[in-house]
């Protein structure tokens, strides 16, 4: 046995490791996971490969068949350091002479019969091992000829396309180029987090593009999400809310101005006739302009189609007898 998978994920091992429960287990793992991702030891050429052999040791230690193994490995190993601990020079030499002389005759070896027993315990492991990555392999094989989803969520969580009580504006849909190292499910939620809880990713992959869905805990983080730069710089992020707010416009001014030039017509139209030319009557005598008929001016009959609103006031066009045209606003 060259690994201790409890040490690996910085757990105590021995008899305090059996003890351990699955729960306490993935927690380590997630915090040991935190610290060796390559992704922040860009630096260590080893990076990759030692989390390689904390994922290995998890696994492992997650089967319970496997565990059982690996913990009998380890108790054998401890029986015996502790039998030779006991044992000074001397009685090591006349056990040593009496063990020689036992399997010189053929009669069963207590040593050897250990090392059987921890080389068979062994074997069983290498066993359980394969058994737990060719799981693995054939798990992503079907996940790749399907729809080529990698998943990583909260446990009991179905996903977000088959989770019926999403809330649409909670998720964000996240694309980016198929150039260098891309990214994986935990690059993600490790880059989401700073906005708030992300509760679920779907990473969907593809040849040229990928793209992922990420649902966070409240419209909040989404908003902070979709307004914030994430990502490496050489292959950055797009980020946008999967439903989009719709902002809603009022159009009071717009049916205010409607309803004044609707009133330009029928029987309205002479009453704003006589009004315009009361005023026009009214600035002559202040000194402003003269009466349009000693101008030689005319208002146009058709005043309807050169009317136009502007903040409350209405625009008249009139028509000379020379055929120039005025216009104002009154």
């Amino acid at each position: 046995m060259d690994v201790d998978h409890y040490n690996v994920l910085g757990l105590p091992s021995g008899e305090e490791g059996a003890n351990l429960t699955q729960k306490e287990i993935t927690k380590a793992y997630r915090e040991k996971a935190r610290d060796l991702h390559p992704d922040k030891r860009k630096d260590d050429p080893n990076a990759h490969e030692n989390f390689i052999k904390l994922k290995s040791s998890y696994e492992i230690l997650v089967d319970e068949k496997a565990r059982k193994l690996f913990d009998d490995l380890l108790r054998v190993k401890r029986e015996q350091q502790r039998r030779f601990a006991q044992q000074d020079s001397k009685r090591r030499k006349m056990v040593s002479d009496l063990e020689d002389r036992e399997r010189a005759s053929f009669a069963p070896d207590p040593a050897m019969k250990a090392k059987e027993e921890e080389e068979r315990i062994a074997r069983k492991l290498k066993e359980e091992i394969a058994r737990i990555r060719a799981m693995q392999v054939n798990k992503g094989a079907s996940m790749g000829t399907g729809s080529g989803q990698e998943k990583v969520g909260r446990e009991g969580n179905s996903g977000v396309g088959g989770h019926v009580g999403v809330d649409k504006e909670r998720v964000l849909k996240v694309s980016w180029e198929k150039i260098g190292e891309g990214y994986t499910a935990e690059k993600l939620r490790e880059l989401f987090s700073r906005f708030g809880e992300v509760e679920d990713i779907v990473v969907n992959s593809s040849k040229k593009k990928g793209s992922a869905l990420v649902v966070m805990a409240t419209k909040h983080a989404v908003d902070a999400a979709t307004g914030s730069v994430s990502g490496n710089l050489d292959n950055p992020l797009l980020v946008v809310p999967l439903k989009p707010s719709v902002a809603e416009f009022p159009a009071a001014k717009k049916e205010e101005q409607s309803d004044r030039l609707s009133n330009l017509v029928g029987a309205g139209y002479q009453a704003f006739e006589d009004a315009v030319l009361n005023k026009l009557t009214k600035d002559e005598t202040r000194g402003y302009v003269k009466q349009p008929w000693d101008m030689g001016l005319f208002l146009s009959v058709s005043l309807l189609p050169h009317a136009w609103s502007n903040e409350g006031k209405v625009g008249i066009s009139m028509m000379g007898g020379s055929g120039c045209s005025f216009w104002g606003w009154v």
